[in-house]
C-alpha cells in the first residue's frame, strides 16, 4: 500500500539566501503599499458615486487594515531575518512523499526532513 507522508524542507541560511529572502520581503512590502494606495483611491472614487458612504468606508477600511497587518508581519519577518546568524536552519515548506508500506512493517511515525543549502540538497534525514 502506498500512503502520502509530509516531509519538512529546511534551508540553511547563507548570505545568498539571506539577501534573496530580504529582497522578497521588501518586494512584498512594496506590493502591499501599492495595494493600500489603490484601495484608498478606489474608496475615494466610490464615495463620490455612492449614496451610503459608511458601508463603503467600512469595506475599504477592513481591506486596508488587512494589508497593513500583512505588512507588519512581513516587516517583523524581515527584522528577524537580519538577526539570524548565517548557518541557521529555517523551515522553508513541506512536501508530500509517497511511502510504500506492507503488512508486517514496523510502524514508526517517520519524521523525515530535507536540508537544502543554496538550492542544493545537502542532507536527507
Amino acid at each position: 500500500m502506498k500512503i502520502l507522508q509530509s516531509i519538512t524542507v529546511n534551508q540553511v541560511l547563507t548570505e545568498q539566501k539571506k539577501t534573496s529572502l530580504a529582497k522578497e520581503y521588501q518586494e512584498e512590502i512594496w506590493l502591499l503599499e501599492r495595494e493600500i494606495q489603490q484601495l484608498q483611491f478606489e474608496e475615494k472614487k466610490q464615495l463620490r458615486n455612492h449614496s451610503s458612504p459608511t458601508e463603503i468606508q467600512k469595506k475599504f477600511q477592513r481591506e486596508v487594515h488587512n494589508r497593513i497587518e500583512k505588512r507588519k508581519t512581513i516587516e517583523f519577518q524581515l527584522e528577524q531575518l537580519h538577526i539570524l546568524p548565517i548557518g541557521t536552519e529555517i523551515k522553508d515548506h513541506e512536501v508530500l512523499a509517497v511511502l510504500d508500506i506492507q503488512v508486517g512493517d514496523k510502524w514508526e511515525q517517520p519524521n523525515k526532513s530535507i536540508l537544502i543549502k543554496d538550492g542544493i540538497i545537502v542532507e536527507i534525514r
